[in-house]
C-alpha cells in the first residue's frame, strides 16, 4: 500500500531534482552569471543583494526539502533494521525502536554492547573476523 501526500512526492522529486550534476551545474552558471553581470550593474548593493537574497531563500526551501528526505530514509532504514532483528533466530527483540528511546536507555544499551564487545576482543570469543 503505496500512499504519498503530495508534500512527500514533491519533496523526493525535488530532492533527485536537486542533487544531479546538471542541478549544480545549473547553480555555478547562476553564480557565473551573477559575477560576470557585476560590471554592468557597478558591484552595486542592489546587485550583492540579489544574489544574497536568491541563495538564501534557495538554502531556507532545501533545508525543509532534504530534511523530510532524510527522515524518510532513516525511518525506512530502521524498519528494515528492526525487521532483521526480528526475523535473526538468538537476536536481542529488545533492540527493536532502539530510536524511540530517551539519550540515558540508549547510553545503557550502547554501555552493555561496549563491554560485550571488549570481552569478545579479550577472550577472543567471536562468530568470526575479517583478520581469521
Amino acid at each position: 500500500m503505496r500512499t504519498t501526500t503530495w508534500y512527500s512526492g514533491f519533496a523526493k522529486s525535488a530532492s533527485h531534482f536537486c542533487g544531479r550534476p546538471r542541478t549544480f551545474a545549473l547553480a555555478v552558471g547562476v553564480i557565473a552569471a551573477w559575477i560576470l553581470t557585476g560590471p554592468v550593474f557597478g558591484f552595486s548593493d542592489t546587485w550583492q543583494l540579489v544574489i544574497n537574497t536568491g541563495t538564501t531563500i534557495v538554502t531556507f526551501l532545501m533545508v525543509f526539502l532534504i530534511q523530510n528526505t532524510q527522515n524518510r530514509d532513516t525511518e525506512a532504514i530502521q524498519i528494515k533494521l528492526d525487521e532483521i532483528i526480528r526475523a535473526t533466530k538468538g537476536a536481542h527483540n529488545a533492540l527493536l525502536d532502539l530510536e524511540e528511546l530517551e539519550e540515558e536507555q540508549l547510553d545503557a544499551f550502547r554501555r552493555r554492547y561496549q563491554a560485550l564487545a571488549a570481552l569478545a576482543r579479550e577472550s577472543a570469543e567471536d562468530t568470526g573476523t575479517p583478520e581469521a
